[in-house]
């Protein structure tokens, strides 16, 4: 990619884009960082940080974060290469003033006291958004988190749904779901109670979307209310399906993480266990995306090899759509090719170009910054260029992905 005049034109225009992130860790109560440790706390760095040599010793609660601070920088050098590297650096460059070219593990001290100086301030959290252009954040609610004591316009409430599907079976999920609904489940009847329970009480405090993250061999389908008692698997599916029936009913999107496997790696710092498996298959959700076609399934997927898979999906059903580049997806060199299908394949109103997943609102600008270059190259080779859009059709096409299309698909 060349960064000529084209380029650069587009780029400047698609970065005045006010943005609406679809998918945030954020906690509303404490939304932004406080230290240096918020920032390179992030599983990124200390899964980076391990896989290049470090031990997990300073990841104890009990290590003081600037010896944390310091360890983990002691080793970014062996990870400067990295997109990661490069979300760190845009941060220091932009929040902390930072004005060197490379940061370096002499600077641990001087970052952990701009941070720690900088991020005292009263409306540190005002100044992040402002920074960042960004108007709202989706956040990730369990379903007995507290929907109080913040701005759900700002902080968009969204139901996260795997311990309902997944660990129903678990006494101290039970208890948790019977302190939210007031409802102990046992049979069918008990659950779908508590699950519509629950979609009413998030739904009268603003929320937007339902989520759920999803392993690779899961496979929805309807069950009998006899079968909901019956092994974990059938469960799982049953309960699955309920959610996709108050979805329709409460006219919220779902949003599908698919394909992850959890603890690959055991001894692996915390989040840094998983990883994708390219087995699985969207035919697994056929029938779903056929059962419920009033419901909004913005899917995403772990890596580029089911890419033409969920393009194709979104190519012809009206209610899939594309969304985000996930996790290990979440780097330039798999985004550009990934990014210039669905622009390619899928209608410009069914993508939801971008999300952050961030912890820290700090993240939100280098990791749209990161996405915005590669989007301004793909819009300037595979569209200007080829004389099939004018600069001014692109940067339109740039606000459907980044902006419009949550708007209209989450109804904010």
């Amino acid at each position: 990619m060349i960064h000529d005049n084209l380029f650069k034109e587009l780029h400047s225009a698609i970065s005045e884009i006010v943005l609406i992130d679809p998918h945030t860790h954020i906690d509303p109560h404490r939304p932004a960082s406080r230290t240096l440790d918020d920032i390179l706390g992030y599983h990124y760095y200390t899964e980076l940080a391990h896989s290049a040599g470090m031990t997990q010793e300073p990841l104890a609660a009990s290590v003081p974060p600037r010896e944390r601070v310091r360890a983990i920088l002691a080793h970014m050098p062996r990870y400067d290469n990295t997109a990661q590297y490069a979300w760190f650096l845009d941060i220091c460059r932009t929040f902390l003033g930072y004005d060197g070219d490379r940061v370096n593990p002499a600077d641990a001290d001087w970052l952990f006291d701009a941070a720690e100086r900088l991020m005292a301030q009263p409306d540190w959290e005002q100044q992040v958004l402002t920074r960042s252009k960004l108007e709202a954040v989706f956040l990730t609610n369990e379903f007995d988190d507290r929907l109080e004591g913040f701005d759900t316009t700002r902080y968009i409430p969204c139901l996260r749904t795997d311990d309902l599907v997944f660990k129903l079976d678990q006494p101290s999920v039970r208890q948790r779901l019977a302190k939210a609904t007031g409802i102990e489940v046992g049979d069918a009847k008990s659950v779908r109670l508590a699950v519509s329970k629950l979609f009413a009480h998030f739904a009268a405090r603003g929320a937007r979307a339902c989520a759920i993250s999803l392993p690779p061999d899961f496979s929805p389908r309807p069950v009998t209310e006899f079968d909901l008692n019956s092994d974990p698997a059938t469960r799982a599916s049953g309960v699955f399906w309920m959610l996709a029936e108050h979805c329709r009913e409460f006219q919220l999107p779902f949003d599908l993480m698919i394909g992850v496997n959890r603890r690959v790696y055991r001894n692996g710092v915390y989040q840094g266990q998983d990883l994708f498996d390219s087995r699985t298959s969207l035919m697994l959700y056929a029938e779903l995306f056929n059962a419920f076609p009033s419901v909004p399934f913005c899917v995403s997927v772990l890596s580029s090899t089911i890419n033409q898979e969920l393009c194709s999906f979104a190519w012809i059903f009206p209610n899939v759509i594309t969304s985000g580049h996930w996790w290990y997806a979440n780097v330039p060199a798999f985004i550009r090719p990934d990014l210039a299908a669905r622009l390619q394949a899928v209608p410009k109103t069914k993508q939801l170009g971008y999300y952050s997943d961030m912890y820290k609102l700090e993240f939100g600008l280098p990791k749209f910054n990161m996405y915005r270059r590669v989007l301004a190259g793909v819009l300037a080779d595979d569209f200007v260029r080829t004389g099939q859009l004018s600069v001014d059709r692109a940067v339109e096409l740039a606000r459907f992905v980044l902006r419009d299309n949550v708007r209209s698909i989450f109804r904010v």
